[in-house]
């Protein structure tokens, strides 16, 4: 029984997406990192004992791989499970579904990450969407970087009631950038093969009532993914009542070519300079001076950090399925302020 204030967090795989997890929920006031449970007992798994996280085995032969390689193992992932309140599954694509079972079995809250499909948790999640409709659920799955950043952007524009309908073209990293030495594409554009690509419909299990459809192509580069979108509006409107309801958006970043930050590569070179872990971007970084109204047709551009977005609304899925926090700016408020989410803005000069 948990005896702390403190909600018990297990992150079950540390890739990409579980490193960043975890590191995030040991910065939160009201939360514990019960420990990480892998399948590797490389140097990844290494990482996890050097900072100071418990590590287990995801079953017992990879707990003792991991003893045999010289590590600290503190059991398995069902010791682990029995420690935590929640359980993020940061697993590959389609395992998490596979785990549902067995947190389910066992009572576990559980969030699951966008490659899983919605009928997983029957439930997807962007905190400044779907935040009071996770209240108390026993699980949630937060929806992918692509449309985190597109549920983020319109939700604003909704907010100010501005929003018709958008069409997005998106440019997609080919893969992560630490394994892009295994595969990834060079020297071509890969399109999907259907439109509306996947994340236009996956926008709309967060929110049904958006009109959005998207197209989108594999572009061979792995720092991040580029959007450009053409939204109508409800009415005529002016540049700077657009960009005030941008602003209004905790997780929206108005950057400027102005500044120098021409390319997606300068973005990530400021996050670093801004100390960020993994140079981490987890705003929606909209371009300002590229952003265009006429009349009541909207276009802008903006970059989506692929490893880093998911984050904070991770953070804030946790806050949600538990209960504690019932109003989502208070919790998205207390996720911005652990993990340093305004920076940009700041050093930006505060537009």
């Amino acid at each position: 029984m948990n005896t702390s204030s403190k909600t018990r967090v297990a992150v079950n795989g540390y890739g990409v997406i579980g490193k960043r997890v975890a590191d995030a929920v040991a910065q939160q006031e009201d939360m514990e990192l019960a420990g990480v449970s892998d399948i590797s007992a490389d140097w990844r798994a290494r990482m996890v004992t050097q900072k100071g996280f418990r590590l287990y085995g995801a079953a017992s032969e990879q707990a003792q791989a991991m003893r045999d390689a010289g590590l600290d193992v503190a059991g398995t992932l069902d010791d682990l499970l029995g420690a935590s309140d929640v359980v993020v599954d940061c697993t590959p694509k389609r395992v998490a579904a596979k785990n549902v079972e067995l947190y389910r079995q066992k009572g576990m809250k559980f969030i699951v990450q966008g490659g899983e499909k919605h009928e997983v948790t029957g439930h997807s999640f962007v905190a400044e969407a779907s935040y009071e409709s996770a209240l108390g659920r026993d699980s949630t799955r937060v929806v992918s970087c692509n449309t985190t950043s597109i549920v983020r952007t319109l939700t604003a524009l909704k907010h100010a009631g501005l929003l018709r309908r958008a069409r997005g073209t998106l440019l997609r990293r080919a893969t992560d950038p630490w394994e892009s030495h295994l595969g990834g594409i060079m020297n071509t554009l890969v399109p999907e093969p259907e439109i509306p690509s996947h994340q236009g419909p996956d926008a709309q299990s967060v929110d049904p009532d958006l009109d959005v459809i998207t197209m989108a192509v594999k572009v061979p580069e792995t720092l991040a993914h580029l959007h450009y979108w053409a939204v109508q509006l409800t009415r005529p409107a002016d540049k700077e009542e657009v960009l005030d309801a941008f602003r209004a958006s905790p997780r929206i970043a108005l950057i400027r070519m102005a500044d120098g930050l021409t390319a997606i590569n300068a973005v990530k070179e400021l996050m670093a300079d801004l100390g960020r872990p993994h140079d981490n971007l987890y705003e929606v970084a909209l371009w300002a001076d590229m952003l265009k109204v006429q009349d009541d047709e909207l276009f802008y551009g903006y970059m989506v950090d692929n490893q880093a977005i998911v984050i904070p609304e991770t953070v804030d899925a946790i806050r949600a399925l538990v209960g504690q926090v019932r109003d989502p700016h208070e919790s998205i408020a207390k996720t911005n302020a652990a993990l340093g989410i305004g920076a940009v803005v700041d050093a930006l000069g505060g537009r």
